[in-house]
């Protein structure tokens, strides 16, 4: 399979128009599986997808070095993406670090986790509210004269936090939920990029798996389950979502394709700068995901996707992690 590549920002990176995300290979999403995880992310290099999206709180640094095994003698091969910010418990008890000090700490703990010398998309994952973005990121920027880092990034932030951040240094890519059913980038970030000539990475393309037809009731998910957690996947809600998601699963039947394929398909029919950054624990995940590629929606098919998302109902996450993304 050829895959497309497409432009994050206008400081030279270049990525597969389809990322791997790879925080359910080490928890969060039911059990991982190690050996299956490291399968995956081989057989993904061997699609045609190098854009590795990964965090220093995945598993408490499981996922980064779990990255760093998968990809071995191929690391030349992949665009590398990490993030810092969040310590503590990433669930229930975390907190949010951007002092400068902490940028050059944690920089320094990934690139021995992923055993590279070189990360080549660093993202702040969530704006300190008790640090100016001009001194996180100016510290970062520091990272890339360093030759530490190539190109910066920013996780769920205001059009205003990324205006400020981008008068200190480019930014490359800006990475934030985007989905059918989470629409709320279009109003101001996405055109903010757009004017800034920033790069977009959609993560959840698939509504943490609920787009793809995966979860039907909460009983679906395990007890350590993240989604338990959230929102939208609470009994009651969860089943009122389940039924708005009928036009998805029918313009699937239509397209004999699959839900995620069609989900992942309208992301990448929105613009050339975004970049969809989907979970792919397992080879069978890959498969599906890497089958959107090839789907071209017709005009009727995206205009009734784009009404999907005035049917779902809750927030799109809990009341603790919503008062960081600003």
């Amino acid at each position: 399979m050829t895959v497309e590549l497409r432009k994050l920002g206008n400081q030279g990176l270049v990525v597969s128009a389809l990322g791997c995300g790879c925080w359910g290979m080490s928890h969060a999403y039911g059990t991982a599986d190690e050996t299956e995880a490291v399968a995956t992310i081989r057989a993904a290099l061997d699609t045609g997808i190098n854009f590795f999206d990964t965090a220093d709180v995945y598993g408490g640094g499981h996922n980064e070095r779990l990255l760093a095994k998968a990809l071995g003698d191929r690391r030349s091969q992949v665009i590398l993406a990490t993030k810092f910010g969040f310590v503590g418990d990433e669930y229930d008890s975390f907190g949010i670090n951007g002092r400068p000090e902490y940028v050059f700490q944690a920089c320094e703990s990934s690139l021995k986790r992923l055993e590279t010398d070189c990360i080549d998309l660093y993202y702040l994952h969530r704006r300190d509210p008790e640090v100016a973005i001009e001194d996180t990121v100016g510290a970062m920027a520091r990272l890339v004269e360093q030759g530490k880092v190539r190109f910066l990034g920013l996780s769920e932030v205001s059009a205003d936090t990324l205006e400020r951040a981008s008068k200190v240094w480019p930014i490359s890519a800006v990475q934030s939920e985007y989905s059918l059913w989470v629409r709320d980038v279009e109003c101001e970030l996405l055109p903010a990029c757009e004017r800034l000539e920033v790069g977009f990475v959609a993560f959840s393309p698939l509504g943490r798996g609920f787009l793809a037809g995966a979860v039907c009731s909460n009983a679906d998910l395990a007890d350590d389950d993240y989604r338990r957690k959230l929102p939208r996947f609470q009994p009651g809600i969860l089943e009122k979502n389940r039924r708005a998601l009928a036009p998805l699963l029918e313009t699937a039947d239509v397209l004999k394709a699959s839900p995620a394929q069609v989900a992942l398909a309208w992301i990448l029919a929105r613009s050339k700068s975004v970049v969809p950054v989907a979970g792919m624990k397992t080879r069978t995940h890959l498969r599906d995901n890497s089958g959107a590629l090839s789907i071209r929606l017709k005009e009727a098919d995206i205009r009734l996707l784009d009404s999907l998302w005035r049917q779902f109902c809750g927030h799109r996450h809990d009341e603790y992690n919503l008062q960081f993304m600003e």
